[in-house]
């Protein structure tokens, strides 16, 4: 599928961030760039096209950037600890494994910990390393090392996690999706399937953290337009650390102040499944809910869609895959090759209950935390969590 590109600029400012893991946007806190732009213009060497908006269809086969000399790239996350990280890692290294002519594939786990971190791409780049994609779990922290990298000659590219600074200046380009679109979007699903009315929930992570924020700030794009919809948490989204035992707690201590609860969307379905654990305690009819995919998350749907009609669910992507767009853009960099696949991604229902074409899918064989929209195959799921 082929989505015009649109110049990021003309969007206003996204909060880009990670899941259970985030970090601030490309912009510092007073709006302004963050970098000094003191890097040397080896970022953009070549004709990388930076901060455009597309779809996940819009990203190419990795043979066009491959080139033709010996390579070395790396992935250098800022923390490897949970499922998402995984399967991300494993994806880029399916990815790589496709261009004959990269001869190492190196990966470093910080830890969460931001010295780590910055250590770990110093040493990259001691190493002789041509490419390295990062989840930048230390934010603008790490700027300074990534442009030392970029002056190196190392082609750098943060994805989800934004280091701030200017893209196509401090690193080659700064690959994400677009969280308040994903917010707007599931919040418009959710509330047509209340029938325009009823009381919404917007269920977050951190307290505090700006990705479930930006997320908050779509859904609330959409209640603006639905006169007849109650958020009942007008101060923020609620905190649950995205954890489900947490959400669980968290959901249960909404039904019982609340009593009925007619919608909710979420950051994080991984997590939702401890809230709907909880309508199942209180005996509460559940209600229609909306996030990102995770396999128990679908799974939960098959358990309780006869017993319960009015159940609907659907999700976006879990946007694994955005590591293959930012591996694509440092080979591109350093082959001297163009590359004009978005920067920032439009995420789009991909699980729908509603829609026979968009059923929630389930694999039993796989953990509840698997996720399918990731890019990994069935089979290479399986392997990954042996």
């Amino acid at each position: 599928m082929f989505t015009k590109k649109t110049p990021l600029i003309a969007l206003g400012a996204v909060t880009l961030l990670a899941l259970a893991g985030c970090s601030t946007g490309s912009l510092s806190s007073d709006g302004s760039d963050a970098g000094s732009g003191s890097s040397t213009d080896s970022a953009t060497a070549s004709e990388v096209t930076v901060g455009t908006v597309g779809v996940q269809g819009d990203i190419q086969d990795i043979s066009n950037f491959c080139g033709d000399k010996d390579l070395t790239v790396a992935l250098a996350d800022g923390f490897g600890g949970n499922s998402w990280r995984k399967i991300t890692r494993a994806i880029f290294e399916e990815e790589a494994a496709k261009c004959p002519n990269i001869k190492k594939v190196l990966y470093t786990d910080a830890q969460g910990d931001t010295q780590k971190a910055i250590s770990d791409m110093n040493s990259l780049v001691a190493q002789g390393v041509d490419v390295i994609v990062t989840f930048v779990d230390g934010g603008e922290a790490l700027l300074p090392t990534i442009q030392k990298a970029t002056d190196a000659g190392v082609k750098v590219v943060p994805f989800v996690g934004s280091p701030g600074g200017t893209p196509g200046t401090d690193y080659v380009d700064f690959v994400s999706e677009d969280i308040n679109t994903y917010g707007k979007n599931l919040a418009a699903w959710t509330i047509e399937k209340m029938g325009g009315k009823g009381n919404l929930v917007m269920l977050g992570g951190i307290a505090g953290n700006s990705y479930s924020q930006a997320v908050y700030d779509g859904v609330l794009e959409a209640v603006k337009e639905n006169p007849d919809i109650t958020l009942l948490n007008e101060d923020g989204p609620v905190s649950t650390d995205w954890e489900p035992g947490k959400t669980q707690q968290v959901v249960a201590g909404l039904i019982t102040k609340y009593g009925d609860i007619d919608g909710i969307v979420a950051d994080y379905g991984g997590g939702s499944v401890g809230g709907i654990r909880a309508f199942e305690a209180a005996g509460k009819p559940l209600p229609v809910w909306s996030a990102n995919d995770s396999n128990e998350f679908a799974c939960l749907w098959y358990q309780y869609k006869d017993s319960q009609p009015t159940y609907q669910i659907a999700t976006e992507s879990s946007r694994n895959w955005v590591v293959t767009a930012a591996l694509h853009k440092g080979l591109a960099a350093a082959n001297g090759l163009p590359n004009d696949e978005p920067s920032t991604y439009n995420l789009e229902i991909i699980e729908d209950s509603t829609d026979p074409a968009k059923q929630p899918k389930c694999e039993a064989d796989l953990p509840p935390d698997a996720i399918l929209s990731s890019g990994l195959s069935v089979d290479s799921l399986k392997k990954l969590f042996q």
